[in-house]
């Protein structure tokens, strides 16, 4: 299986510890997703509400087509996450319970050729836990280092 990648969010294993993955469609209107073929969406800013029952992607910036003529879309639009009822269910009793928040993880087009998006539930490291992960990847690139020379 061969993924094509349009977007990803590099600082949220920086910023995040992901507890679970899911995949969603995502619902796009007009020429959306030929923008998003040609790779002029961008998730860095992007995070995910629950609303009746619905989730919805907000402040994720897909921009207009070039060659289009309907330019009535808003690039930073909210748009539709499609997920099971149950799977909704189940992300809404764990952000209320244990205060986590859902952000996009990357954008992609599947084997079909369909836009989905990887969403996680995460929680905020603290600036101890990142400095402490800084601190091992600095051991490691020393052992590493070390181990090349001899």
């Amino acid at each position: 299986m061969e993924f094509k990648v349009v977007s990803t969010n590099k600082k949220i294993y920086h910023n995040f510890t992901v507890l679970e993955t899911y995949e969603a469609g995502i619902e796009l209107r007009g020429c959306e997703v030929k923008s998003a073929r040609v790779g002029k969406a961008d998730i860095k800013d992007a995070f995910c509400l629950i609303e009746k029952n619905e989730v919805w992607l907000i402040n994720c910036n897909i921009a207009k087509y070039e060659k289009t003529t309907y330019d009535r879309l808003e690039p930073n639009r909210k748009r539709r996450l499609l997920l099971h009822k149950s799977e909704i269910k189940k992300l809404y009793g764990k952000m209320t319970q244990k205060g986590l928040i859902i952000k996009p993880i990357k954008m992609y087009f599947n084997e079909k050729s369909i836009l989905k998006v990887e969403i996680g539930l995460c929680k905020h490291k603290k600036v101890y836990d990142r400095k402490e992960e800084i601190k091992v990847q600095q051991i490691n690139r020393d052992l590493q280092q070390f181990k090349r020379n001899f």
